[in-house]
């Protein structure tokens, strides 16, 4: 029987590897859950403290405070104008002066009234003329002022224009350039929060890989170890059975058997069972032979313990297991 303390030593070897094996594997798996867990931690708290949501637009200054407004200092060059009244009034006193000393002459010389009228009249003459002088030059200066100031005017709203234009501008690109700056700050750092989401993530797929891994490896060590003790005691039994064939004696006593159910009849007309043997010991499972108290004699041995034993090498039928 020294194939069944083999096997019992083969057994308790394959079933300490795998228990080994296995704990190895649930270790890793733990670790990597435990791994998860913090990494699940470190996400929560990255997303905690991402930054909030701004408006780009507040808190737009401009630097409008630095155009001048310089209508001021523009004026009309024509709003003092003059009438040249001096030269009229020299005029005036010059004709005057030459109807008296007419006037002189006449009374010296006994001139008639007559020329002394004619004078007068020319000199009054001399006067009109001197005074549409002085209407023509006030109506060219009112046109001339109100020339100017149509030309100051327009000077102004051009300023006033330009000024306001100005305003606009400088405030709008101040705008833009504040808006700018913070939607690029905020795309920028909310890109790099996110890369950094994205890996923390990652890291945990990854971990949640090997823990599922770690499982999946426990559990195949496990099955491989039941199932290389399952293939031991196979073996066991196949190579006990091989023993006894081998001896060409095997325990085919129905008193060993149950479970007993007719499968077949030899060609030489011995009925062929499928049966299981009540200790285990002499083999698991099911098998195929025959029943010592059906067969000729010649293939039985009565053997010391009381049971019969069977020489198959003699029948037609073979054991084997099933």
């Amino acid at each position: 029987m020294g194939f069944i303390t083999a096997a019992i030593i083969g057994g308790a070897t394959t079933l300490g590897a795998t228990a080994i094996g296995a704990i190895g594997a649930g270790k890793q798996a733990k670790r990597a859950g435990k791994e998860k867990a913090r990494l699940e931690s470190k996400l929560i708290d990255l997303e905690n403290k991402r930054q909030p949501i701004i408006n780009p637009y507040e808190g737009v200054s401009d630097l409008s405070g630095m155009i001048t407004d310089l209508s001021s200092i523009v004026s009309n060059p024509f709003a003092n104008l003059g009438v040249a009244t001096k030269s009229a009034a020299i005029e005036i006193e010059e004709a005057d002066i030459a109807l008296a000393n007419t006037l002189d002459t006449l009374r010296a010389t006994g001139a008639s009234a007559g020329g002394a009228t004619a004078l007068a009249q020319a000199a009054l003459q001399s006067k009109k003329g001197v005074s549409a002088s002085i209407e023509q030059q006030e109506a060219a200066n009112e046109k001339a002022r109100a020339q100017g100031q149509a030309n100051l005017e327009r000077m102004q709203m051009t300023e006033a224009q330009r000024v306001q234009s100005g305003l606009f501008g400088e405030a709008q690109r101040m705008q833009d350039v504040d808006v700018k700056g913070k939607s690029f700050v905020y795309g920028e750092k909310e890109r790099r929060e996110t890369e950094q989401l994205n890996r923390t993530q990652a890291q945990i797929t990854g971990q949640q890989q090997a823990q599922m891994a770690a499982r999946q490896n426990q559990t195949s060590i496990i099955a491989g170890g039941i199932s290389a003790v399952g293939n031991i005691a196979s073996s066991a039994t196949s190579a006990y059975a091989a023993q006894q064939a081998s001896n060409k004696l095997i325990k085919s006593d129905r008193r060993l058997k149950k479970n007993i159910k007719l499968i077949g009849v030899s060609q030489k007309g011995l009925n062929i069972y499928a049966f299981e043997y009540i200790n285990k010991a002499f083999g698991a499972g099911t098998w195929q032979g025959v029943m010592s108290n059906e067969i000729p004699k010649h293939a039985v041995v009565k053997h010391e313990d009381g049971y019969d034993r069977v020489d198959y090498s003699k029948l037609d039928v073979i054991f084997k297991q099933i």
